[in-house]
C-alpha cells in the first residue's frame, strides 16, 4: 500500500516537476490551460469516482485496483508522446478515471485488516508516502535536467521513468496483493480466522459484495457524511498548490535546479507531520483536536506569504513549507470517516461522496492561479487561509455532534435488540447431512452504524 501510494502521488504530481521541465513551453500552453489540465484530472475523478465504489464492492478489491494501475501506467507514458493541450487534455483525463480506485480501495481494505486505532495509523503511514514521493520525484526531476537527448526533453523523461514504475507495481498489485483477510496468502487458515475475529471491536464487519440500496440512503441522509464532505471539498481547495509550488518556489529568485532540490523538503515536511500527527492521534484516541493544532501552521504561512516582503525569499520559501502541515488533518479525517460509518455500502457510499468532495476542491483550486496574480498571488493565498480556517471549525462541529450521540446511545433505556439472536442454517459439522442453526454475532451482521444501538462514535 506505501509503495503505490508513492507511485500515485509521484505520477499525479508529474505536471507540476513538468512545469519548471519544459512541458509548458513544449506543447504550448497558455496559464488557462495549465490550469485545466490540473482541474481535468479531479473532474474525472469525480465523474468516475462512485462507479469505482460500486466496482471496488463488486470485484475483488485487488484486481479491480491492479486493472486501474496498469491503465494509469499506459496513460502515465502517453504524455510524453502529447504535443499540444489536447493530447496532454486526454491523458490527464484518463489519470483521473483510474485514481479513483486508488484512495477508496485502500480505505475499505483498511478498514478490513485493522481496528479502528490501526487504522488511523496506517492510513497515515501510506498516506506519508506522498512526502516520499514529494523527494523522490525532485530528485528524479534533477536528474533528468542532465540527461543530453536530442529526441526527448527532461518532461518527456520524467513522464517515461515514472510511467514504467508504475507498471512494475501494477504487476506486483495483480500477484500479491491481497482483496481481504480471508484470502490473504501471507496468512494460514488459522491466522485468517483471528483476523477477522479481532475486528469484532470495529462494529463494522468486514466485506459484503451485496448492494444494500437501504444504506445507500442511510449514507446521503446522515448529516455526519456531508460534514466529512465539507471539510474534504474545503481542505483541497489549496491542493492546487500540488502543480503551483514548483512554479511560486522559482517565481521568488530560485534557479531551475535549486527548485527542482528545494521541492524535496516539502516531501520531509509533509512525513514528518503525518507521521508524529497519527502517532499521536492513535496515542490520545483523539483525532479532531489533532488536526485542528495541525491546521495552524498553514495559517501561519498563509499569512507570512501575503506580508512578508517579496525580497525576503528564504522567508517566502519556509512560509510556502510549513503550509504542508496541514496535511495531517486530512489524513485523519480518512481514517475518522471509516471509523466512525459501519455497514459496507454505508461506507462504500461515504467513501464516494468524500473524496468526490475532495475532487470538487482539488478541481475549483487551480482557477484561482491566475496570471493578474503574480508575482504575489495574494488572492489565491487569502483563499487558501479561509478554506483552512474553516475546516478548523468543521472539525469542532463534526466532534461534538459525535460526542452527543454517544450521550444519546448510553442514556437509552435497555431493550430487545431484534439483531441480538439472529442465526443461520449451515449443514452440520458431523457429517449426518442435517442441518444446525448458528448463531451470528452482531458485530458480523453488517449493520450500520445508525441500527447498531452498541455501536460508539470515535473522535
Amino acid at each position: 500500500m506505501c509503495i503505490l501510494y508513492w507511485i500515485q502521488y509521484m505520477d499525479k504530481t508529474t505536471l507540476g516537476s513538468s512545469a519548471i521541465l519544459g512541458i509548458r513551453e513544449a506543447t504550448h500552453l497558455t496559464t488557462n490551460q495549465y490550469n485545466w489540465l490540473g482541474t481535468i484530472f479531479y473532474l474525472s475523478y469525480l465523474a468516475f469516482e462512485f462507479p469505482q465504489n460500486l466496482a471496488l464492492q463488486r470485484f475483488p478489491v485487488a484486481k479491480w485496483m491492479s486493472i486501474n494501475i496498469f491503465v494509469w501506467a499506459v496513460a502515465l507514458c502517453s504524455h510524453a508522446a502529447c504535443k499540444n493541450f489536447g493530447g496532454l487534455f486526454a491523458a490527464r483525463l484518463v489519470l483521473g478515471m483510474c485514481e479513483g480506485s486508488i484512495t477508496a480501495g485502500f480505505m475499505i481494505v483498511s478498514s478490513m485488516f485493522y481496528t479502528r486505532t490501526e487504522q488511523t495509523l496506517r492510513v497515515g503511514y501510506w498516506f506519508l508516502m506522498n512526502g516520499t514521493a514529494q523527494i523522490i520525484t525532485g530528485f528524479v526531476s534533477f536528474g533528468t535536467l542532465h540527461i543530453k537527448s536530442s529526441n526527448f526533453e527532461p518532461w518527456q523523461w520524467l513522464m517515461i521513468i515514472t510511467g514504467i514504475l508504475t507498471l512494475i507495481t501494477s504487476l506486483a498489485f495483480w500477484f500479491f496483493f491481497p482483496d481481504s483477510p480471508t484470502n490473504a496468502w501471507f496468512l494460514t487458515p488459522e491466522e485468517r480466522a483471528v483476523a477477522v475475529m479481532r475486528l469484532k471491536v470495529n462494529q463494522t464487519g468486514v466485506e459484503n459484495k451485496h448492494f444494500k440500496k437501504e444504506q445507500m440512503m442511510e449514507a446521503l441522509l446522515d448529516p455526519k457524511t456531508w460534514l466529512f464532505a465539507l471539510f474534504s471539498a474545503l481542505d483541497n481547495v489549496p491542493n492546487s498548490l500540488t502543480n503551483q509550488r514548483q512554479i511560486i518556489v522559482a517565481s521568488f529568485g530560485f534557479t531551475t535546479f535549486q527548485t527542482t532540490l528545494l521541492g524535496c523538503v516539502d516531501g520531509i515536511v509533509e512525513i514528518v507531520t503525518i507521521w508524529t500527527g497519527v502517532i499521536i492521534a492513535a496515542r490520545t484516541d483523539s483525532r479532531a483536536w489533532v488536526a485542528f493544532i495541525y491546521f495552524i501552521p498553514n495559517i501561519l504561512g498563509t499569512i507570512l506569504v501575503n506580508v512578508l516582503p517579496w525580497s525576503d525569499k528564504v522567508g517566502l520559501l519556509f512560509s510556502v513549507w510549513i503550509t504542508g502541515v496541514g496535511t495531517t488533518g486530512f489524513v485523519l479525517s480518512l481514517s475518522w470517516v471509516s471509523s466512525v460509518t459501519a455497514g459496507h455500502t454505508k461506507r462504500v457510499t461515504t467513501n464516494a461522496i468524500m473524496l468526490g468532495a475532495y475532487c470538487i476542491g482539488n478541481a475549483a483550486g487551480p482557477f484561482m492561479w491566475q496570471a493578474q496574480y503574480k508575482p504575489r498571488n495574494h488572492v489565491p493565498w487569502t483563499v487558501i487561509g479561509i478554506c483552512y480556517a474553516c475546516c478548523m471549525l468543521l472539525l469542532i462541529v463534526i466532534r461534538r455532534m459525535l460526542m452527543a450521540e454517544n450521550k444519546r446511545r448510553d442514556a437509552e433505556p435497555p431493550s430487545e435488540d431484534p439483531y441480538d439472536e439472529v442465526y443461520v442454517e449451515r449443514p452440520a459439522s458431523d457429517g449426518s447431512g442435517k442441518m444446525e442453526k448458528v448463531k451470528v454475532d452482531k458485530e458480523f451482521l453488517d449493520l450500520t452504524d445508525r441500527q447498531n444501538r452498541d455501536f460508539r462514535y470515535v473522535y
